[in-house]
């Protein structure tokens, strides 16, 4: 009997082996050089020997032939299944398509999320500046030690003003502030995206306690008639660093939302779908951030001027918005 079974896997393997032969040349030729470089006869043998090895594979399996031609087969179709319905999109038109349409276009589709996210940041923000004005005791509530870095309700006009305005950031600790600042907002864009999908609370939570931590700062400057001063050192970098974090906590409520309300749609369905997206303004929140560590490494130390910092930080969130709202339009 497992005689009868050899002679009948090498009949079965003679009879179609010319043609697994000549499928196997052309996926390593699809494989090398891209479905888009072959020419018309050799994407139409592709397709065409593609359909008969899956029915190779199909009968090999049901007669129960040897299982090293069984393995053979399955790593033969596997590789043309990817040539012949994979995307056979390069790196440079993913990224292109991606910037091009994609991420604006998630961006249009995802407002409503992005409202209620600017709206979290910009209820704190208010929230900590009212509360410090109350009582300057809400400072030390609202930013940890590390982040107030020495800045607090006891400091002069000159010694924040020097800060600000100090061409050795390092020096004066200002640069070190800017960097525990940038890692802090990073930690925070991370943390209200991944955790949004637990019913959206800690997303809104965090944003918002960032925004009373940018409130009770900016409260503090604008006590000592530096509100300008410190909103133009804010504006170079935190325009796209603030909009990163408010369009994080935008793609974690966008989880959440399809988590508590998934409609006709199971609820990993619904995760699924509204994910697409969200994973799209992650991926943009995390370039915004990229962003921003340029322009808060370089801006600060390169520009002193306070009217050239509310250019160049608003005049680059200028070209941000400009990009979500026209890009990936159809043109008619």
């Amino acid at each position: 009997m497992k005689d009868q079974d050899l002679m009948r896997s090498a009949r079965f393997r003679k009879e179609r082996e010319t043609d697994w032969r000549r499928l196997e040349t052309l996926v390593l030729a699809a494989e090398q050089r891209g479905l888009q470089h072959m020419d018309f006869a050799e994407a139409r043998d592709l397709a065409s020997l593609y359909r008969q090895a899956t029915t190779s594979l199909s009968i090999a399996r049901e007669i129960s032939l040897d299982k090293a031609l069984l393995r053979y087969l399955e790593a033969l179709t596997a590789r043309a299944y990817l040539c012949v319905y994979a995307p056979q999109e390069r790196l440079g038109g993913v990224f292109h398509r991606f910037f091009a349409q994609s991420a604006p276009q998630a961006m249009r589709r995802s407002w409503p999320f992005l409202v209620l996210g600017f709206l979290c940041m910009g209820l704190g923000a208010l929230a900590g500046y009212l509360l410090y004005f109350e009582s300057p005791d809400w400072y030390y509530v609202f930013l940890p030690t590390e982040l107030a870095g020495g800045r607090g309700p006891d400091a002069t006009y000159e010694s924040l003003r020097a800060v600000i305005y100090d061409e050795d950031p390092n020096s004066s600790g200002l640069g070190a502030f800017a960097t525990y600042l940038f890692s802090h907002n990073t930690r925070i864009a991370i943390f209200v995206f991944g955790l949004g999908v637990f019913a959206c609370a800690p997303a809104i939570i965090l944003t918002f306690y960032n925004g009373l931590m940018l409130g009770a700062f900016y409260a503090l400057h604008v006590d000592r008639g530096l509100g300008p001063d410190i909103a133009g050192w804010l504006s170079i970098h935190g325009v796209t660093e603030l909009s990163a974090i408010c369009i994080a906590c935008a793609g974690g409520l966008k989880l959440g939302t399809a988590l508590l309300f998934p409609g006709d749609l199971s609820r990993v369905a619904s995760l699924r779908r509204a994910g697409r997206d969200a994973v799209k303004l992650a991926l943009v929140a995390a370039l915004m951030l990229l962003v921003a560590a340029f322009l808060e490494g370089f801006g600060r130390q390169l520009v002193q001027d306070m009217y050239m910092r509310f250019i160049i930080g608003w005049g680059i969130g200028a070209l941000w918005l400009i990009w979500f709202v026209f890009g990936g339009r159809v043109q008619r």
